[in-house]
């Protein structure tokens, strides 16, 4: 099986990253024995990502991240620095794979730390339960996104320990880029939310694009992400609910 190193956003900026490198680094003295007989696998981030152009694997170094996303982003970079060194000193062969946002099942709906679509699903829910007109949003929403599915980024995962082994990173994504509106409307639609979706633009945007080039994950690997956006949001509000349902009783 890989050996999967994964971390969690943080808003401290110093903070962040220096638990992102020691988390990163600490994990390595407890599995160095297992090399010899599994993949290592570096899963980072498309927070990685410079500009707002549809991101190939080889931009990965031209340019500063977005600066919402900079320690973050930087941080997981290293991952990729580390991968690479253990492989140049000690031939382990370590891979490292750059996912898209992920949701599915068994998300994070906490609204402080959660990312966007549990964040929707949960605000919707609770609105429509309250009895509430509106809910209100950060930005704009005319950002992008591009999203997997939790399923289909476990599959990317196990394609590429399996048959993936050199040392250049792979993206993951699902080939589907929406706007944080048009995304919002589609939440709102799945849990039957009717009332206003307002915008707080004296709040931040983010990083105004963020979608991925993913034929090369296609190309070495054979992953091809299958569930689409609207299925995988339906999966996601029916877990939500029945997770919810069977807590209260």
């Amino acid at each position: 099986m890989p050996l999967l190193i994964f971390t969690t956003k943080r808003d401290r900026r110093l903070s962040f990253i220096l638990q992102q490198l020691s988390e990163a680094l600490a994990p390595i003295a407890r599995i160095q024995g297992a090399f010899s007989t599994t993949t290592p696998l570096w899963e980072s981030s498309s927070s990685n990502t410079p500009g707002s152009l549809e991101w190939k694997n080889e931009d990965l170094w031209n340019g500063y991240p977005e600066e919402t996303n900079a320690p973050y982003g930087l941080a997981k970079k290293m991952l990729l620095v580390q991968s690479q060194g253990y492989r140049a000193q000690y031939g382990f062969n370590g891979i490292y794979l750059l996912p898209v946002n992920l949701y599915g099942p068994r998300d994070n709906f906490d609204l402080e730390t959660s990312h966007v679509i549990p964040a929707l699903i949960r605000k919707c829910v609770e609105a429509k339960e309250g009895g509430n007109r509106q809910i209100v949003l950060w930005g704009d929403g005319s950002p992008t996104r591009e999203f997997l599915y939790v399923e289909d980024a476990a599959e990317a995962i196990l394609l590429a320990a399996e048959k993936y082994s050199d040392a250049d990173p792979v993206n993951l994504g699902s080939g589907e880029e929406i706007s944080i509106r048009d995304l919002a409307v589609m939440v709102a639609n799945e849990v039957s939310f009717k009332g206003a979706l307002s915008w707080d633009t004296t709040k931040p945007n983010g990083q105004p694009r963020r979608c991925l080039d993913t034929s090369k994950a296609k190309k070495t690997f054979g992953f091809e992400s299958t569930t689409k956006l609207t299925e995988g949001i339906r999966k996601t509000v029916t877990w939500y609910l029945e997770t919810r349902l069977g807590r209260n009783q």
